[in-house]
């Protein structure tokens, strides 16, 4: 996903990416990504001309006009007349974590994470350990031990993939422990 440094210095001449869906007719694909070759924006709203053909809709092709909300585009692509905005970096999602089989599994939600200096590398290793350390709730963690279903060392964005309520925290430095709190719907802080 962009960010909003590259949403707002986006220019006519440039390219957008978002999703399209064919909503009348039968096709092959429920959706597809497709370009959009800016002539303006106009309140947030990309207008410009769908700058490649779909693969399996009928109903459009390049060269239409379309319209897109700046908050439907997945990509961008600029012009060598307006080069692309310094951007922060992005976190690595395949780097690995510790995680109770029952947070991935979708029984419990990530009720207590902490980041500990990485140590769970081990020679040949592609990725990184990212020092995360996610646990579910007791009730859920027993549950895993009846099973006899030990944690889980995997990449961080299959945990995303099953709870991201904790993404805003994922740059937090080693040292740092979070508990959810139900009544607030958040994380605290733990000392």
């Amino acid at each position: 996903m962009p960010f909003d440094v590259e949403l707002a210095a986006l220019r006519t001449g440039d390219g957008v990416q978002a999703i399209f869906r064919q909503t009348e007719g039968g096709t092959k694909y429920s959706a597809e990504r497709l370009w959009v070759l800016i002539e303006r924006i106009e309140n947030d709203i990309v207008f410009g001309l769908l700058d490649n053909d779909p693969a399996d809709m009928t109903l459009i092709e390049a060269g239409m006009p379309v319209a897109v909300p700046l908050t439907h585009v997945i990509s961008t692509a600029f012009s060598e007349a307006n080069p692309r905005p310094e951007t922060p970096n992005r976190p690595n999602f395949w780097n690995r974590c510790m995680v109770d089989a029952c947070v991935v599994e979708g029984r419990s939600h990530a009720d207590y994470l902490y980041r500990e200096e990485p140590d769970m590398r081990r020679d040949g290793d592609e990725y990184e350990d990212s020092g995360w350390r996610i646990r579910g709730t007791d009730a859920a963690i027993a549950e895993d031990q009846q099973r006899d279903d030990a944690p889980l060392y995997i990449a961080i964005g299959k945990v995303l993939n099953a709870d991201d309520r904790w993404l805003h925290l994922i740059d937090s430095p080693v040292g740092s422990a979070f508990q959810w709190d139900a009544q607030t719907q958040d994380y605290v802080e733990l000392d």
